[in-house]
């Protein structure tokens, strides 16, 4: 009896907090989907990364140096403060304007990217410049496609845009990359795979094998060619292909209009070279990580990091750093097994 009275009231606490938490879940995601419905989507943030190196200098030079060293250090400083701060009613300094993309299969950070460039153009003029550190090994046409869009906004705006690569840029990162008035890569960094692919497994011989049929009706000749658990016929398979072959010539006519100068027939093969054979290729301008190409800026340019900050319920930030581990660690075997290269 008292283990039946223990019990019971267990699982009434059980039931109150399972309650509880889904009466929160029902409140943030209600509130969520109110702000959504304002347009509260997000904001920019905007870092200063050249007052972050000066921080950085300074806390070295106090490490390294004497006492009087230092101060003589910070006194030659600040006169040096003053007299910028005077001439910056002659002469403003130039500005950069730094973006990160982190590219999935979807290109999902393009929403961010969107309005990252939206608020730079906003004050941006064909003094500044954008840096964008990229990194993706590709992933759907149509997502990358429209990340490319977005950089294209700032080409046909005049804005010099300088692409850094410091691991990966294939496929579609690619085609994003090419978009730069400036290509640069870390010499170790994966360049190119100017290819496309397309598979799926077909169940129709096991489900023939257990007695199961799926019917597939179509209006259109070619709306369905190739399925997943039909019968593939040959004239589908043929149609497919030709659409593959029509998708990677769109590719290759893109990546010669931004680069004319590549040989577009002996690159466009589907492989990837590390960023010193890609220079030799000409499918970059130069060998430089973006950290360097960031030091040699700041002496005479603010620099400046952009980014858009997305507003997400409690339950789509679970969902959505449990879909993209799943996304990362699903391609990242994909993308290790097909580039099996290793250093050692």
């Amino acid at each position: 009896m008292d283990f039946l009275v223990d019990y019971s009231l267990f699982l009434a606490k059980a039931v109150t907090a399972l309650v509880f938490i889904v009466l929160l879940l029902t409140v943030i995601t209600s509130f969520s989907q109110r702000s959504k419905r304002e347009g509260e989507d997000g904001h920019v943030e905007v870092s200063r990364l050249h007052e972050r190196f000066e921080d950085w200098q300074d806390t070295m030079n106090y490490g390294l140096l004497s006492e009087e060293k230092y101060k003589k250090l910070r006194k030659d400083k600040k006169k040096q403060h003053k007299a910028e701060r005077k001439a910056k009613h002659e002469k403003t300094k130039k500005r950069l304007f730094v973006l990160d993309f982190d590219g999935d299969i979807r290109a999902s950070a393009v929403e961010s990217l969107r309005h990252e460039i939206s608020a730079i153009l906003t004050v941006a003029n064909d003094q500044d410049e954008v840096l964008l550190r990229l990194e993706s090994p590709g992933g759907m046409v149509h997502s990358y496609g429209l990340a490319s869009s977005q950089l294209q906004r700032l080409r046909d705006k005049g804005i010099p845009l300088t692409i850094a690569i410091d691991r990966v840029a294939a496929s579609g990162g690619y085609m994003m990359a090419c978009i730069g008035n400036q290509l640069l890569a870390a010499p170790f960094a994966i360049i190119g795979s100017i290819g496309v692919v397309a598979q799926m497994p077909n169940f129709h011989r096991l489900l023939k094998k257990h007695d199961v049929d799926v019917e597939l009706h179509t209006a259109g000749e070619f709306k369905r060619t190739l399925t997943m658990v039909g019968e593939n016929t040959d004239e589908g398979r043929k149609k497919f292909i030709e659409e593959l072959e029509e998708t990677h010539q769109l590719f290759k006519e893109f990546v010669s209009e931004n680069r004319p100068s590549l040989d577009i027939e002996s690159i466009a093969t589907g492989e990837v070279w590390y960023g010193r054979r890609a220079l030799d290729k000409g499918l970059i301008d130069g060998i430089s990580t973006s950290d360097d190409y960031l030091l040699s800026k700041r002496e005479d340019t603010d620099i400046y990091a952009v980014h858009f900050k997305q507003k997400r319920s409690l339950p789509e930030r679970l969902g959505f750093a449990a879909e993209t581990a799943i996304d990362r660690g699903f391609w990242g075997v994909v993308e290790k097994i097909r580039n099996s290269r290793f250093v050692g």
